[in-house]
């Protein structure tokens, strides 16, 4: 079973890269509008000093971020559970959070905060915390009521009903606010790097498309498509590690 879940992607994976490449080398699209799949390959090797570098600078940025709405969101999350007065407070303007558009306030964060590395995590970090927090808030709200009745029922503390039953009930939650905002988390830095800098693999996407180096940009695409897995698939086997259980 494990190996039909990683042959069947590889499969299909593989059968579109060999349609792509047969749509090029046939002259249906221009290799200039659409490279081929050798032709990113080839970008990939030859340009691999400036978008390793590139990808170094988008990975900071990226963990960085993200690290900082992990515990953002947490803490959002825990204190919107324990505290009505904080739900009350807080919850609409967690959710109004994501009713900025990302492209709108990047040159604002750029102009206020600069062009180093704060405005980047910052932008990383809005665009994460909130599956963070709201996934955690829910896994944390949705504790079978009668594991509370009896935790209750042994005289437990706030604090002990919290460590032995909501918070490893929520963990799977959790985990699912974690693997969204690993997957969605290198977008705020594109959009950072987008709105100013002179590095990074957003960077480099607007550099290759300005120059109509198209095989570069997808190649930085690739990088970035990469580094979102990448991230998705380590949140992945860190919950199968931890959540056991299921």
């Amino acid at each position: 079973m494990a190996t039909r879940k990683i042959l069947l992607p590889a499969g299909i994976v593989l059968l579109l890269l060999a349609a792509w490449q047969a749509v090029v080398d046939i002259g249906w699209v221009d290799d200039l509008i659409l490279p081929s799949p050798t032709q990113v390959a080839t970008s990939l090797w030859e340009d691999r000093s400036l978008l390793g570098t590139d990808l170094a600078v988008t990975s900071k940025e990226v963990l960085v971020g993200l690290a900082a709405a992990v515990l953002v969101g947490a803490l959002l999350g825990v204190a919107m559970h324990v505290s009505p007065a904080v739900r009350t407070a807080l919850r609409p303007l967690v959710i109004g959070s994501q009713a900025v558009p990302v492209p709108v306030i990047a040159p604002l964060l750029i102009l206020v905060l600069g062009f180093g590395l704060a405005p980047k995590v910052l932008l990383v970090a809005l665009v994460c915390f909130f599956p963070v927090a709201i996934n955690l808030y829910d896994g944390l709200r949705r504790v079978d009521p009668d594991a509370g009745k009896l935790m209750r029922s042994f005289d437990a503390s706030r604090w002990q009903t919290f460590r032995l039953l909501e918070a490893p009930a929520a963990l799977p939650a959790a985990f699912t606010g974690l693997k969204v905002a690993a997957a969605v988390s290198v977008i705020g830095a594109v959009f950072a790097e987008w709105a100013g800098s002179d590095s990074g693999l957003g960077h480099a996407l607007l550099t290759a498309n300005g120059q109509l180096e198209t095989a570069r940009a997808f190649a930085a695409t690739f990088l970035l498509f990469v580094l979102a897995v990448a991230l998705y698939g380590l949140f992945a086997l860190l919950e199968r590690r931890v959540v056991t259980w299921r």
